[in-house]
């Protein structure tokens, strides 16, 4: 329980930040929202794993042509391209290609499968939203 409290509150917390004139006016630096969204990019409703909260940043880097393989996350994962092209196959779901600058909430709990289909180097940032004891990423 006191997780989703947490969660709550740091939701409370940005909400009044962004929406607050107040803090808007004061020296506070500007911010770029780059994704505000309750639903996965194939339009899951986001959950979140029972248990103490975990977050795990990365940057995942893959050749020309290199794919993940099929796989499924069992924690919330939010993705911004930082170089190159990825196409993921969310097979019934269909395909998405993605690029640099693009930002999306990856599905959970479905299989898929990603591909740098560019020329060179693909370079994504990845944030977990997940909890101590659930795997990030669990391969097919």
């Amino acid at each position: 329980m006191r997780k989703y409290n947490m969660i709550k509150w740091l939701a409370l917390s940005l909400f009044t930040f962004i929406s607050c004139p107040a803090l808007s006016e004061s020296n506070y630096p500007p911010v770029d929202v780059l994704l505000q969204s309750p639903t996965t990019v194939i339009g899951q409703k986001i959950v979140y794993p029972e248990g103490a909260a975990q977050i795990t940043a990365l940057i995942v880097t893959m050749e020309s042509g290199q794919t993940t393989g099929w796989h499924k996350h069992e924690a919330p994962l939010t993705a911004h391209i930082l170089q190159g092209e990825l196409t993921v196959d969310y097979g019934a779901a269909g395909t998405r290609i993605y690029t640099k600058g693009d930002t999306f909430v990856e599905a959970l709990g479905s299989e898929h499968n990603g591909q740098n289909t560019g020329k060179g180097l693909a370079r994504i940032f990845v944030v977990f939203s997940g909890a101590i004891g659930t795997h990030n990423t669990v391969a097919n």
